[in-house]
């Protein structure tokens, strides 16, 4: 039995009563001491538990800082914030920052790049990796330290960062929506079902035109509802880039996943049982686009596009790294097999989405990462 394990049979048993998935989920990635996010070990990568676009190459990296420099050419420089939320290892922030250093005209001096970091472990690890941008970088516990509480003119993005959110697993039982709780039956933990939680999970399908079938499973995220609030109530002008693995409602409720999306990952290996290794294994569910799309226009960030890696990538030039005359042949095919990876429909190319939502706009802007292959954008 896992530390994390007993902390969360303790809370159980001092409450007389079962907790939310969503409670559970927070305190297996994120409990100050025992969580996954909060251990001293190597969680991404060949050496942890599973991959990100950022570990496969800087071309990523790259590609996402030419559309942050697009973007912050529409904005305007002059008083413009990056944001990035759950910044991992600090890889990508370091493809961006490097990036901004090679193509960011000296005149304007250095943007600020502020990082929003729950893990202790990450912030450390990000601090080390960014050491030569230390004068750029800030990081911050929430969004309202950006700026003084202030709203900004900025761009926040993220990049797997919402299907890590704690959730609220659902279930139609009798046309009623049920939810699963997590219950510690002699020592186990088990799925127990009950009233829903909050008034806010009975009007969470309802508002997306949705309703699930009799049996059906599914994940209510509303700390992604609650993540976009604090974002539009600090963004006054500007652009949200979500990249994350998930699909639109429609997608979501296909018979495959009739028993919800919660998945884990431990050394590389997937599974479906999230009372297993508890804090030792990373904990996620798909992310509803459909839900950030819809509620984020009642916060005034309309929706720019919604596409998929595969066209981002394309139509930020993520290969012409490839025609640098100065690679060697190994450093050439190392890139192109990495560039297959992040693009291929079959691998990160289709399974990762990308939406962009702007504010405080004129009008739509036509943005590179939404071009490629005939995208799909809104």
């Amino acid at each position: 039995m896992t530390d994390a394990e007993k902390v969360i049979l303790a809370r159980i048993t001092e409450r007389g009563v079962p907790i939310t998935f969503a409670e559970f989920m927070d305190l297996a990635l994120y409990h100050p001491q025992y969580g996954y996010y909060n251990q001293v070990e190597q969680k991404i990568g060949r050496e942890g538990d599973y991959y990100t676009s950022v570990h496969v190459s800087s071309l990523f990296g790259q590609a996402v800082a030419r559309q942050l420099l697009e973007m912050g050419s529409i904005l305007g420089w002059n008083g413009l914030k990056l944001v990035e939320y759950g910044a991992g290892e600090g890889y990508l922030a370091l493809d961006i920052l490097d990036a901004f250093g090679r193509s960011f005209p000296p005149s304007l001096g250095q943007i600020p790049y502020y990082i929003v970091e729950r893990s202790g472990y990450h912030r450390r690890q990000q601090q080390r990796r960014l050491e030569d941008y230390a004068g750029q970088v800030h990081w911050v516990e929430e969004l309202s330290e950006v700026n003084q509480g202030k709203p900004f003119k900025g761009i926040v993005f993220s990049n797997e960062l919402v299907d890590a959110f704690p959730v609220h697993r659902v279930k139609q039982v009798e046309g009623q929506l049920k939810e699963i709780y997590v219950d510690n039956v002699n020592g186990s933990l088990v799925d127990k079902l009950g009233e829903l939680s909050r008034p806010r999970l009975k009007e969470y399908f309802p508002s997306l035109d949705f309703a699930l079938e009799e049996g059906q499973e599914a994940e209510i995220n509303l700390n992604a509802l609650e993540w976009l609030e604090e974002v539009g109530r600090y963004l006054e002008k500007g652009f949200v880039l979500t990249i994350d693995y998930g699909y639109e409602v429609g997608e979501l409720a296909h018979p495959r996943r009739f028993d919800g999306t919660v998945m884990c990952y431990y050394r590389h290996q997937a599974d479906a049982n999230p009372y297993d290794r508890i804090g030792l294994k990373d904990i996620t569910s798909h992310v509803n686009f459909t839900a950030l799309m819809k509620y984020g226009q009642k916060l005034g960030l309309e929706v720019t596009g919604f596409t998929n890696q595969m066209r981002f990538l394309v139509g930020l030039e993520a290969g012409k790294e490839l025609e640098n005359p100065e690679l060697t042949p190994m450093e050439r095919q190392k890139l192109a097999l990495a560039l297959k990876e992040l693009v291929m429909p079959d691998r990160m190319g289709e399974r990762f989405r990308v939406l962009i939502q702007h504010k405080g706009l004129t009008e739509k802007p036509d943005l590179a990462g939404l071009k490629g292959f005939g995208s799909c954008s809104r």
